[in-house]
């Protein structure tokens, strides 16, 4: 199970992120180019000493990260999505790939993806926190694959 970032805009929710990846022992992969420089103090702050625990690998862009990218499913979560979080059935090798903050992933992303998942709110809502967002996918996917730690 992965976690990837498509060009996140939010240095604090790639920090959230980080911690993610360390307390579940998870890879995180950061695709770039992001909306901040990547030694940013408010990213440092939000992951805190959580960095060496985790598995943070950056790609360049989008062809640099499909191109390293392991075997298994690419998993988009987005408002947009095609099927519900709670109805999804993962599978342990599965990518889970979150969009930008500002516009999400662009078409190109839904097209490579093998599937799409939204998280279901309330209809007078927008969306979650990237970092919220991310925490409550990764949690379920590796809830119901039985690989929490």
């Amino acid at each position: 199970m992965r976690l990837a970032l498509f060009q996140p805009d939010i240095p604090q929710n790639v920090g959230a992120c980080i911690r993610l990846s360390a307390c579940f022992g998870v890879e995180l992969h950061v695709i770039e180019p992001t909306g901040f420089h990547f030694d940013d103090r408010a990213m440092k702050r939000a992951a805190l000493d959580y960095g060496p625990l985790s598995h943070l690998t950056r790609h360049p862009d989008w062809d640099a990260f499909q191109a390293a990218r392991k075997t298994g499913r690419l998993v988009l979560f987005t408002t947009k999505g095609a099927e519900r979080l709670d109805d999804f059935v993962f599978q342990p090798d599965d990518t889970l790939l979150f969009g930008r903050e500002s516009a999400g992933a662009p078409d190109f992303v839904h097209a490579a993806s093998d599937a799409r998942v939204f998280i279901p709110i309330r209809p007078e809502t927008r969306s979650l926190n990237l970092s919220v967002s991310a925490g409550v996918a990764l949690f379920q996917a590796l809830r119901t694959t039985g690989r929490l730690p």
